[in-house]
């Protein structure tokens, strides 16, 4: 069975890389390092299909050093011991460093990062590691301060461009076909700057021509596409359109809508991680004060996730999930700052009034800041009348509840302080 298109393609040497000059481009900092022949620790940080494992096995063969590799999807702690005893009971030629890349690093717990620490400190592997995240908040303190980051971007039109036309020309397969790029404006947009994501998309539309000259248009990429529904697209339209749907079913409160959507998402690939972000949004922008419990909820979805990891976390999404979209609604809070947004924007920067100012220096106070301030726990309920908007806007109201119980118990209490009927 022959290979896919994109596994088919991928480079062997960095003459053959696309993309990505300013690492290792002639000159370049990565560059000059792996002609040198001496590579440290580094973590490649970027998003999908931009050449990540592709380098990391560049480096490893034009270096001629033996590489590991594991997917932290899939691998754990005991992998890793493994590996490290695999690599102390090896004997490898003039005591070089075999390189360990573990894929997704990011979605590797704290245990499993700790577990590299000391193999990476004493020089028993050259880490690599890829990730989509940023490595400042998913990668250990101890774990970074030992590795470089270096930073890989969207492929540019003209590099997806230049590989296109490499494709049809250098493969094996496509080579034989008479196949004509009329149109290209769709092939970019769904590719979305992932090299990878263009290559597949280009095989399912090859594939799908029994005549030739096989003649790729706009229509043709489009028609493809939708008639997959499973090649789920984490960087381009469908990505996008497919968490409108999500969060929109959440909205709506339609579970079944919601559940479906997470479900596209999963089976597709996406990173749980994002999923969870969004969900932690909608518990804010969406249910709000109808039910604060809906953020704490998600927040402790996104938490539980980096802890329990893939497979299992997508029952903590769906839980979540269908919790939000039974919750009851409200966008009050997300209208309050709306609101307060726009009137900074037309107001400008109002001065604090000066009973609301610090003062923590004795010229200050000689100026009246804080001065005539009422502590509100010196008084009955813990509630006394006082102004704490700008004079300007002092009777201005940014935050309006909404008809529900949770709001309307907000509302009255409220009320209740200030003696208002």
């Amino acid at each position: 069975m022959n290979q896919p298109l994109a596994e088919r393609m991928r480079p062997q040497s960095l003459d053959d890389y696309v993309g990505q000059k300013q690492l290792v481009g002639k000159g370049s900092v990565l560059r000059k390092m792996i002609d040198s022949g001496h590579v440290p620790s580094f973590i490649l940080w970027g998003p999908p299909g931009v050449g990540k494992t592709t380098l990391a096995r560049i480096i490893s063969k034009q270096l001629d050093i033996p590489f590991y590799t594991l997917s932290a999807v899939n691998s754990g702690v005991k992998d890793v011991r493994e590996i490290f005893e695999k690599v102390k009971s090896g004997h490898f030629f003039n005591n070089v460093r075999p390189i360990l890349f573990i894929d997704e690093i990011h979605r590797f717990s704290k245990s499993q990062q700790d577990s590299l620490l000391a193999a990476v400190e004493n020089g028993t592997v050259t880490l690599i590691g890829a990730t989509t995240e940023n490595p400042s908040f998913e990668v250990i303190r101890p774990l970074l301060s030992r590795c470089q980051v270096y930073v890989l971007k969207s492929l540019e039109e003209s590099d997806l461009l230049i590989l296109m036309n490499k494709v049809l020309t250098e493969d094996i397969e496509l080579k034989k076909k008479k196949i004509e790029l009329k149109e290209t404006s769709a092939l970019l947009r769904f590719a979305g700057g992932d090299a990878r994501k263009l290559l597949n998309i280009l095989e399912l539309v090859v594939e799908a021509e029994e005549d030739e000259p096989i003649v790729i248009t706009d229509e043709k990429v489009i028609d493809r596409l939708q008639e997959n529904p499973v090649a789920y697209d984490k960087g381009g339209e469908m990505h996008y359109d497919i968490i409108s749907a999500f969060i929109k079913s959440i909205r709506g409160s339609d579970p079944d809508g919601a559940v479906y959507w997470l479900a596209r998402m999963v089976a597709g690939g996406e990173d749980p991680k994002f999923i969870a972000r969004r969900l932690v949004i909608s518990a804010s922008e969406d249910i709000g004060l109808a039910n604060p419990n809906a953020l704490l909820l998600a927040n402790a979805c996104f938490d539980a996730l980096t802890k329990i990891g893939w497979p299992e976390g997508r029952i903590i999404l769906a839980e979540t999930t269908v919790y939000l979209a039974t919750s009851p609604k409200s966008n009050s809070a997300y209208m309050a700052i709306e609101n307060a947004l726009a009137e900074v924007n037309q107001s400008g920067n109002l001065p604090v009034p000066l009973h609301l100012r610090n003062a923590p220096t004795q010229l200050m106070k000689n100026l009246n800041y804080g001065k005539d301030y009422k502590y509100a726990h010196n008084y009955e309920g813990n509630f006394v009348k006082q102004d704490y908007l700008p004079e300007e806007i002092k009777d201005q109201k940014f935050w309006t509840p909404q008809n529900n119980a949770q709001e309307l118990k907000i509302q009255e209490h409220i009320r209740r302080l200030k003696g208002e009927k």
